[in-house]
């Protein structure tokens, strides 16, 4: 059997990549006058995180964990998806510096008023949550996999929401802060539990939910049912230790702070 194991080099996949690491890398090196305070050193440790996160996200689209989940895999697919949501997006949140963004952020006062809304707990969680489990649908998730531009679509339709999702908890802006200690434990938890649904439909599933996994060569020892039971698995892993860490940090954030 042939297996598809190259990376996807697509113009537009590249210039997006490319594109976004490098209009970062003039924004704090060159471009750094405009906003960072005078004396302040390269944000090495924001350049860092967004660089990964760039990386980890093309991992996730552009490697040939792509087409094995496409075609193959369930749980390569998953994988996918958690890669964007719980590893790519809170690593470009971090990378971004604070004081560069509340000084784009105060400067299109506009625009800030729109994202406060979108990055409100209540309005993230359950926003990202519904085009997650949206996704997930048979018919919507098979459509996606048979459509390349609707593929992409999806994509960016969970990455950007997760975004927003995220930023409750690791913003580091001034004027977009992430939210109190005990929201955070509040919001992590409820994140832990939002994804249940779904996770239960896809582990206690009496048969494949999903054609095209049913169907599909078997490229290795799961069988289609044992590929959704893993792949359920990586989904929910991922989501419980993001939630776990987070709780886990507000937590001891706010004993340290009111000893």
């Amino acid at each position: 059997m042939n297996i598809p194991l190259h990376w996807h080099t697509e113009p537009l996949l590249l210039l997006v990549v490319v594109g976004a690491a490098w209009l970062y890398s003039l924004a704090v090196g060159p471009g750094r006058a405009r906003w960072a305070p005078a004396g302040m050193a390269y944000p090495v440790g924001s350049a860092v995180c967004f660089h990964a996160g760039v990386a980890v996200a093309y991992l996730a689209v552009g490697s040939p964990l792509d087409q094995i989940g496409e075609a193959f895999l369930l749980s390569s697919h998953m994988l996918q998806h958690m890669l964007l949501i719980y590893v790519a997006a809170p690593l470009i949140v971090l990378g971004l510096p604070p004081a560069m963004l509340d000084t784009f952020l105060r400067a299109h006062p506009r625009l800030t008023a729109v994202l406060r809304r979108l990055v409100h707990p209540v309005t993230a969680g359950l926003g990202f949550t519904a085009i997650f489990i949206f996704w997930h649908f048979p018919e919507f998730y098979e459509a996606a996999l048979r459509s390349r531009p609707l593929h992409i679509l999806e994509h960016w339709s969970m990455f950007i929401p997760a975004m927003f999702m995220v930023w409750p908890l690791l913003s580091r802006s001034e004027v977009l802060p992430r939210i109190g200690y005990g929201a955070a434990i509040l919001y992590a938890f409820a994140l832990m539990i939002a994804d249940l649904p779904l996770w239960l439909a896809l582990i206690f599933g009496n048969h494949p939910v999903y054609e095209t996994y049913r169907l599909a060569p078997r490229i290795c020892w799961l069988t289609a049912a044992d590929d959704m039971i893993l792949g359920a698995s990586i989904m929910k892993g991922f989501n419980e230790v993001f939630s776990l860490v987070n709780m886990g940090f507000a937590f001891f954030a706010w004993y340290r702070r009111d000893r």
